[in-house]
């Protein structure tokens, strides 16, 4: 097909293709709607070009503003726009905020040059108050229903060069900007795009987005003009109200192709899954579904797989769902994943690739701190495309054009990414998005996904905003979440959970407490597309437009907390209270005393530190074990247990880091060093189930260490027989502790247990070459290194000069060098340092002859960058030694590659991307 414009496409479409057309369902009505071929169109448009071509002040070759909201409408007049020779700018919705409608009315009438305005005489009140653009209802300009004239007004026909179209990108303050799409691009792109997938010609493509929205405009309208297919419209509020409506006309009208950003995904797998299915949904047939495409928004990849799954139920193909990326400079998607989800849920992606690119376009990534140079394979940098399929210029803004692209012609998108070794696309945020916490950087996306997965009390779905912004003399950034709220407002209760739930999340994933603020729906509207501005609602929040909100819900959740927490008893509690306040730096009544400390959030260090202020305080003359402070996690049951301190405890291997949670509990045996606080920023995170931890006999006063790997495995057995007496059941170790819940798990099994999922934290089965290696001495430089004493480096070129010390020698030694500032924090003594390697050698000794034998029904390994001495890299200790547990266990183990290194893996780096891996993984072996 050789084109030049538009206009010739419409022509191609109605000589080849009718009476096939467009069928729209107008608003409140989804039974009966409008057909129009697309002969008919081209004759509508070309009548209505005459009525324009009347207007007062009307001059061929300007913009025209179309402001109308039913689909028909805006197609109908965006053609009749081109045909009267001029240029089509599709309005977006104006805002409810009167200063933002000002203001982007002001702005619009100078970026498009005193545009005549195209609306409908309902959208008239829209525009109350203004005096700037020119308003024309298309009521006023003749009935649609008038005969058509044949004369077609308007000079030489536009060329591929010309601009066709505008389309206005979102502002942050209402200043849009204006893509002009040249008529070549937009024939390149849907060329492109037709491309990804067959299409069967006899199916219709479907669109529910405004074409205000260049999605619908050039993934269905035009793609569909260029295909000659049927195309189905329908309103966006219609569709989001019953979103069941979807299948429903795909089934109706035999759709191929259509487009769902994730929060409508999310909706469409809410319907699916539930267990009375409507009949009308029950009994579809979607076998005639070839594409979904989706973008917008970042896609989870468990949420594709299991829309994947679901659709396929009523014989959609399983790679329906196809995530692609798209701007408006781009035409809308440009690069696209065709292999999703296997793709996504085979490389353990927390969100979906976004593919490789259509002809068209070319992608690459820079290192923009480098001079701009390309980024190697999985590295990450700045998004920059070229191409046929890319616009060239902002229109009437030279200074943005000129800032948006590099010196070498390739637009810079403003996101940062990095294309993988298949070529794949992923996205890492965009650049002025990104949450920079004490140096650290944070996705907004990953954020307000992990506050949607965790179904809030009182949050309305996928209406929840997270940016950062800086205080006053702040040194860093802050983090602040707004929300939609769907309680009552005077449901105090709901309210402050909400709150409190938010708090915790963003705390568990960035270490900062958050800014929280409900706002109505009126503050917080979406473009078609589903989308909050996150731009738009910052700058509001800046300037202090939700001050009156945040000084309502802020005493609100006060006066409700003074009234319900309970305070506490006695000065113990007191002090205990004020001491984990301190250190967890929580604002007065925000724990309770029977709140457990650690679902606030606490790390390894936060504990020992107040440990440490505790025990000042108090005025104690011994030191506070960390065990009783593991064991008794509310100010209340720590009050009591520390009247006790001097009466010694019998020994139990289990210390509970996560109470509460109705999935299935998760055992966590420790490494080698015998100790389970490195569990401890893993465990913050599992919320959804219990989480215990299984810790080695030795570390208090009067305790024998384990004698042998059978008295270990048959004492935490029984423990976990006793505390949980029922499977499923889900065991992982950490390093030299993944052999002993391996020697666990067969037990477990012998006796008729479901054990559904056994982890290994970075250790192969093999491991008494390794367990020689240990002698007394390097034991007490592995527990040196593994509290941060020294450094790895040092741990290991120490090894070889401390070989002839004594024990006593090498003790005094390592207390001569470690880091003071750690040594004081962690309070150790000469004495408890070595009873720890004590402990640390005989859990090592234990091993040195270990050869293991039988199997297990699964197990799942994670693998991090191995010790130096036992591999040179990730890729020979995965080949050379990880592998060999295939030996062991009945089906294919499955092996997944973790951020950081064996000491590090879980440590508080690292711990945020683990975490994510390994729910992951239990929600894939079905727990």
């Amino acid at each position: 097909m050789s084109l030049q414009n538009l206009q010739g496409l419409l022509k191609h479409a109605e000589d080849n293709n009718d009476p096939c057309g467009l069928v729209s369902y107008p608003l409140g009505n989804t039974d009966n709607g409008r057909r129009l071929s697309y002969g008919q169109l081209r004759s509508q448009a070309e009548h209505n070009a005459q009525l324009l071509h009347r207007i007062d002040g009307f001059t061929e070759g300007s913009v025209i503003l179309v402001h109308l909201s039913d689909h028909l409408d805006a197609i109908v007049w965006f053609w009749s726009v081109l045909y009267a020779g001029c240029i089509p700018a599709m309005s977006t919705p104006l805002s409810n905020n009167p200063k933002q409608r000002d203001k982007h009315i002001l702005h619009l009438y100078t970026l498009l040059k005193d545009p005549i305005c195209i609306i409908r005489r309902s959208s008239f009140g829209e525009f109350d108050g203004q005096k700037i653009l020119r308003l024309h209802a298309v009521e006023s300009l003749g009935s649609l229903k008038n005969g058509f004239h044949k004369t077609i007004p308007g000079g030489p026909a536009p060329g591929a060069d010309d601009v066709a179209l505008l389309m206005l990108t979102s502002g942050s303050t209402g200043n849009a900007k204006a893509v002009g799409l040249r008529h070549g691009q937009i024939l390149a792109s849907v060329s492109g795009k037709a491309s990804i997938r067959e299409l069967p010609q006899d199916y219709a493509f479907l669109n529910w987005i405004g074409l205000d929205h260049v999605a619908s405009m050039l993934e269905i309208h035009l793609q569909g003009v260029y295909l000659g297919v049927d195309q189905i419209h329908v309103q966006a509020s219609d569709m989001v109200a019953d979103p069941s409506l979807f299948l429903r006309l795909i089934d109706r009208h035999r759709v191929c192709r259509s487009f769902a950003p994730n929060f409508f995904l999310a909706k469409l797998r809410h319907i699916l899954e539930t267990e009375n299915l409507d009949l009308a949904i029950a009994n579809l047939d979607l076998g005639c579904l070839r594409c979904i495409t989706s973008g917008g928004e970042a896609n989870p990849t468990e949420t594709t797989d299991a829309v994947s799954k679901l659709l396929s139920v009523y014989g959609a193909p399983p790679n329906v769902l196809a995530p692609g990326f798209g701007m408006t400079e781009t035409c809308a998607g440009s690069i696209y994943n065709g292999d999703c989800p296997r793709y996504d849920v085979e490389h353990e992606l927390e969100f979906t690739s976004l593919g490789t690119c259509i002809p068209g376009i070319q992608m690459r990534i820079t290192v923009h701190s480098e001079g701009g140079r390309i980024a190697k394979t999985n590295e990450r940098g700045d998004l920059e495309v070229s191409g046929p399929v890319v616009f060239k210029e902002y229109y009437n803004n030279a200074a943005a054009t000129a800032e948006a692209f590099t010196s070498d012609g390739w637009f810079k998108t403003g996101d940062k990414a990095l294309i993988d070794s298949a070529g794949m696309l992923h996205l890492a945020g965009r650049g002025k998005e990104q949450i920079n916490i004490n140096g650290v950087k944070y996705s907004p996306h990953e954020i307000e996904t992990a506050l949607e997965e965790a179904m809030m009390p009182g949050a309305t779905a996928s209406y929840t905003v997270c940016f950062s912004y800086r205080q006053k003399k702040s040194q860093t950034e802050s983090v602040c979440i707004i929300y939609l709220p769907a309680y009552a407002p005077d449901d105090d209760e709901v309210r402050v959970a909400t709150h409190d739930t938010i708090v915790k999340i963003v705390m568990l994933q960035t270490g900062v407490r958050p800014h929280v603020l409900p706002l109505d729906s009126s503050l917080l509207q979406k473009t078609t597309l589903g989308k909050l501005s996150r731009a738009k609602i910052r700058t509001a929040f800046e300037n202090g437009d939700y001050k009156r909100y945040e000084e309502v819900n802020d005493e609100i959740i006060k006066a409700y907390k003074v009234m319900h927490i309970t305070a506490p008893e006695n000065e113990t509690e007191r002090v205990l209270l004020e001491e984990f306040e301190l250190t967890l730096g929580l604002p007065e009544n925000e724990l309770g005393i029977d709140t457990p400390v650690f679902e606030m959030g606490v790390t390894s260090i936060d504990l020992i530190k107040a440990t440490r202020g505790i025990e000042k305080r108090l005025n104690l003359s011994a030191q506070i074990p960390i065990i009783t402070m593991m064991t008794h996690p509310t100010v209340r049951s720590l009050a009591r247990a520390l009247q006790d301190l001097n009466h010694p405890k019998s020994y139990n291997p289990i210390v509970t880091l996560q109470h509460s949670g109705s999935k299935p509990p998760l055992w966590l045996v420790h490494p080698g060093v015998g100790e389970v606080l490195v569990f401890l920023n893993l465990a913050k995170y599992l919320t959804d189930r219990p989480v215990h931890a299984l810790r080695a006999r030795g570390f208090n006063p009067g305790e024998s260490y384990f004698a042998d790997i059978e008295e270990t495995v048959t004492t935490y057995h029984r423990a976990i027989k006793a505390q949980q007496p029922q499977g499923p059941y889900a065991l992982a170790g950490y390093s030299y502790g993944s052999m002993l819940a391996f020697e666990v798990s067969k037990v477990l099994e012998a006796n008729g247990d479901e054990v559904r999922f056994l982890g290994a934290f970075n250790l192969p089965p093999h491991i008494k070459f390794r367990m020689r290696q240990l002698n007394w001495t390097e034991c007490l430089l592995n527990l040196a290194y593994f509290l941060d004493l020294i450094t790895e480096s040092r741990a290991q070129a120490l090894s070889p000069e401390m070989a002839p010390l004594s024990r006593s020698e090498a003790l005094a030694h390592i207390i001569s060098i470690a880091d003071e500032a750690r040594w004081a924090e962690l309070s150790l003594s000469t004495e408890a340092l070595e009873n720890w390697t004590g402990l640390a050698y005989g859990l090592q000794s234990m091993a040195q002859n270990y050869e293991p034998s039988g199997s297990v029904a699964a197990m799942d390994v994670f693998y991090a960058v191995p010790l130096a001495m036992v591999a040179s890299s990730k890729g020979e200790w995965l080949e050379k030694h990880l592998s060999k547990w295939e030996e062991f266990v009945r089906e294919k183990p499955r092996f997944h590659e973790v951020d950081g290194a064996h000491y590090t893996m879980i440590g508080p780096e690292h711990v945020f991307s683990f975490q994510k891996k390994l729910k992951g993984v239990l929600a894939a072996r079905g727990l």
